[in-house]
């Protein structure tokens, strides 16, 4: 069982700064070639990350919730779940590992209140190992910076697992692309825009 060392899954909020919220509900169909996005068009509340732009292919509701944040601060998931006013079990991570010694890793999405555990992850994956992927290796692969990694938009669709406690909550906040940016979204939207698994992964 590890926590989120490198604080991969939100980005660092500022509690002190009001919270500006953008709603969008598009009809377009969705284009899972999103994915391999490097450098996003402007999203219609200005904000450009491939996150938002593959929202909008989507064509799914999702909100945005941006605020500026300081640079000292490094709790990222518990930090932006306090600048959001929401609690901790509804915002959540999204971590990398790697598994049995493959090449590509796989995706976690999980609470920013719980830590992985590495058994039940390897489990969901149908592996025997898990562990945490190296930060320098998760921002290449992502296109991500350490601190604002999205499960939307990444260069490559991983495989990817969420934890069943999304299950609890009609609307789920991660991180949209960049640290300052969180996107609020319905689970059920996320899972199948990732065609990701839902499972027990924390500890």
């Amino acid at each position: 069982m590890v926590d989120d060392p490198h604080g991969i899954g939100l980005h660092e909020p500022d509690s002190d700064r009001e919270i500006e919220v953008v709603v969008f509900g598009m009809e377009r169909g969705f284009d899972r070639q999103a994915h391999a996005i490097i450098m996003a068009p402007i999203g219609k509340n200005g904000t450009m990350t491939p996150a938002i732009a593959m929202l909008e292919r989507e064509g799914v509701g999702f909100e945005t919730h941006e605020y500026e944040r300081g640079d000292e601060l490094r709790d990222f998931g518990r930090e932006a779940a306090e600048a959001l006013g929401l609690p901790d079990d509804q915002v959540f991570k999204t971590l990398l590992l790697t598994i049995d010694g493959e090449r590509d890793p796989v995706v976690v999405v999980v609470p920013v209140s719980c830590q992985v555990s590495m058994k039940l992850a390897a489990a969901a994956f149908d592996a025997k190992k898990a562990a945490m992927c190296d930060t320098a290796a998760a921002e290449r692969i992502t296109g991500y910076v350490v601190g604002g990694i999205s499960p939307l938009g990444q260069r490559k669709l991983l495989r990817t697992v969420l934890d069943e406690s999304v299950e609890l909550f009609d609307v789920i906040y991660v991180s949209g692309g960049r640290r300052g940016l969180d996107i609020g979204i319905d689970p059920s939207d996320l899972r199948r825009m990732l065609a990701a698994a839902v499972a027990p992964i924390t500890a």
